[in-house]
């Protein structure tokens, strides 16, 4: 998978009904997908980021090559986003006394958050990945109640016992979207 597009890092998954047609990076998928319309315009398609589980548009009529971005002046765009955050007036106490003031100190906070939980903030990303992935694709499936609660009870056998009656191709994409059990 050589032509990932940076917004897909894992790539894409194709669906026509319960049938996967592609999955790849999104120049890949995007062909796939053309000629699939081609053959059958009045059969939907679905495409899925394999990173999120969301649903992507996909525009396969025009040509996957973005144009390229115009030449910029001035300041560079440092990657800092401004937000609103509420806190009780003893977090705003304690953060105007730390060395670098608000920003810094939540910014070291977040860091250090990210790095101390990063098995379970991956775990929970592939688990609600998974799940948005099974209500698109399966939320009339028989048992698909029984498989949410499984899913999020982490109890991968039962999971399994509930998805059996789908479709292989769904079943294979929740897996992989789940990732090897054990996992996280």
């Amino acid at each position: 998978m050589t032509d990932i597009a940076p917004e897909f890092p894992e790539g894409l998954v194709l669906f026509r009904g319960d049938q996967k047609i592609a999955q790849g990076g999104l120049e890949a998928v995007a062909a796939a997908a053309a000629e699939a319309m081609a053959a059958a315009p009045d059969r939907p398609l679905l495409a899925f980021d394999l990173a999120t589980g969301r649903l992507v548009d996909l525009d396969y009529r025009a040509s996957p090559q973005a144009p390229p971005e115009p030449a910029r002046r001035g300041r560079p765009k440092l990657g800092v986003v401004a937000r609103e955050v509420t806190l009780l007036p003893r977090h705003w106490d304690w953060l105007a006394q730390q060395p670098g003031g608000a920003s810094v100190a939540l910014r070291r906070l977040v860091e250090q958050a990210r790095k101390t939980h990063v098995g379970i903030d991956e775990h929970r990303r592939r688990r609600d990945g998974a799940y948005r992935f099974m209500s698109a694709m399966a939320g009339d499936a028989p048992g698909f109640e029984e498989a949410s609660r499984a899913l999020f009870a982490g109890d991968r056998a039962r999971l399994a016992e509930r998805m059996a009656p789908w479709a292989g191709d769904i079943v294979a994409t929740i897996n992989e979207l789940l990732g090897p059990e054990g996992e996280a």
